[in-house]
């Protein structure tokens, strides 16, 4: 099955075209540290890079993945609204993927079988994360049975992670910018560097292979709580 993957929750613009179960093409956009992500100028520039690389047009895309979040607000809307208008333009089924469960299997096809704990953690901002925790051996099979995901605060969290096992592996940009909370209540994390930290689209077509697809209406963004403005608009 010909998928196209692509996610704009965080500040990364990823992209993934499974050709196969072994052959997955892929781009992403990084912006440097203190500019603003390119979701809407790079994410159909990237799309269109990787079909022309593969030698395809549209008619052999199968499916389309969108990661639904949690994220900004912003991103979750670039992405899913792009996600919907292709799928709708061209008649392609669509299937919504979780960030952080992305995220996640990418750091369990690290590690050995067993009961090893995966903590996916991307920066929520305002001194939050989102996270989520999977055994690593159960991560493609659908919802985190050890932490489901939310919004924390960074201290709340690590009270939650000494309930996840010795040396939980934290991964995520909010892994990284709260290191030093997590490590003390018992995680381990990567140094920050590692591509562990990085949500890529290739794991969502991992994902997207056993998800049942539908009309683009049914998928949306998991925002986790209300954008800036409206928290604003309240206060």
């Amino acid at each position: 099955m010909t998928i196209l993957a692509f996610d704009t929750a965080t500040r990364a613009t990823t992209v993934a075209l499974s050709l196969s179960d072994d052959q997955v093409l892929h781009a992403r956009d990084d912006p440097p540290a203190g500019q603003r992500p390119g979701h809407g100028a790079r994410l159909l520039v990237l799309v269109a890079e990787l079909l022309e690389r593969a030698g395809m047009g549209w008619a052999q895309v199968q499916r389309i993945a969108v990661g639904v979040g949690p994220g900004t607000f912003t991103g979750l809307r670039i992405g899913i609204a792009t996600a919907r208008a292709l799928a709708q333009a061209r008649s392609i089924p669509l299937v919504g993927i979780s960030t952080l469960q992305s995220l996640a299997l990418g750091a369990s096809r690290s590690l050995s079988t067993g009961a090893q704990t995966v903590l996916a953690v991307t920066d929520a901002r305002r001194g939050e994360v989102f996270a989520a925790a999977w055994l690593a051996r159960d991560v493609e099979r659908g919802e985190p049975v050890l932490l489901s995901q939310r919004a924390f605060a960074p201290d709340t969290l690590a009270a939650r992670v000494a309930e996840l096992g010795p040396c939980a592996l934290a991964i995520g940009d909010g892994a990284v910018e709260f290191r030093r909370v997590l490590e003390r209540a018992g995680s381990c994390v990567p140094p920050d560097g590692s591509e562990l930290h990085r949500v890529s689209a290739v794991n969502h077509c991992r994902l997207a292979w056993g998800r049942p697809a539908g009309a683009p209406a049914d998928v949306g963004p998991e925002y986790l709580r209300l954008p800036d403005a409206e928290i604003a608009r309240l206060a």
